[in-house]
């Protein structure tokens, strides 16, 4: 099983692996740069020799890595400038993603912002396919939303439509999260609903194109589109399904990354824990 969670990369990027192993994972997301802005620091080449050594030197797959894009990008937005922006923005971490080896990079798929799912999904399709242009070996991966007002991709019959349309397709694969799921309605609660609802991932998307699964348990109750991540296992999903899923993604050997709070209740180590501790 790979199972791991973010980690920081502050201080350095390299930092990201030590922080990892600290925690005992076998898998594990970074940002590459700073989420809250537009601007990235260039990596340097001491900078991607050192992420590269490190992770080598761990017991850490290559594979059971990723990246995940900033937080300001909105790949569906109607605002011409803000678009191009988030574009540009894509393409560097698909290329910054290439530097460091990271094979995946997990992106959101941002909000029409009031203009129609229709025309939201065109302005993401040509986002995602203009990222796609990029010679490398990284693949972007759709993350499925919680369903708020105005995004795309919540519903995996949509989010299926939109992966679709996306060429060349080895550029691109799926990552769930179980929070955002089941906050878009899909009951995760028991064993029976997760195969019910894996049952319907596949056939709308494909188990074959699910690459990282985001293993968060939720705040909010099902079918409510709030996008609150909570401890594994104590959240309104609860243990049942948790260890349902995690069983079911372990035997697809499909890599785990949580992306859970850390408050008084619990932290990463906490978290990592129980989910080796659920299989």
């Amino acid at each position: 099983m790979q199972i791991g969670c973010h980690v920081s990369i502050s201080g350095s990027i390299d930092k990201a692996v030590d922080n990892a192993v600290e925690r005992e994972c076998s898998a594990f997301q970074i940002f590459t740069r700073n989420p809250r802005g537009w601007h990235a620091k260039e990596l340097s080449e001491e900078d991607i020799k050192n992420f590269k050594d490190k992770l080598k030197a761990s017991k850490i797959d290559q594979f059971a890595t990723c990246a995940h894009m900033p937080y300001l990008p909105n790949l569906s937005s109607p605002k011409p400038d803000g678009f191009e922006k988030s574009v540009k923005s894509l393409v560097e971490e698909v290329e910054r993603c290439g530097k460091l080896g990271i094979p995946y990079l997990v992106t959101h798929l941002g909000s029409h912002l009031g203009t129609g799912e229709e025309e939201g999904i065109k302005r993401l399709v040509k986002a995602l396919t203009t990222a796609g242009q990029v010679k490398n070996d990284v693949m972007i991966l759709l993350e499925n939303t919680a369903g708020q007002k105005n995004s795309v991709g919540s519903d995996f019959k949509q989010l299926g439509e939109i992966f679709k349309q996306l060429k060349p397709a080895k550029k691109f694969g799926v990552c769930l999260d179980t929070c955002h799921a089941f906050v878009s309605g899909y009951d995760l609660r028991t064993e029976k609903g997760v195969k019910d609802t894996f049952k319907e991932f596949e056939k709308h998307v494909g188990m074959e194109n699910l690459k990282i699964l985001h293993l968060n348990d939720a705040k909010g109750e099902i079918g409510c589109n709030l996008d609150r991540h909570y401890h594994i296992g104590l959240g309104n999903i609860g243990e049942e399904g948790m260890t349902a899923v995690i069983k079911l993604i372990s035997k697809k050997k499909i890599p785990i990354v949580l992306e859970t709070p850390i408050d008084d209740t619990r932290d990463d180590f906490e978290n990592v824990r129980i989910v080796k501790e659920l299989v």
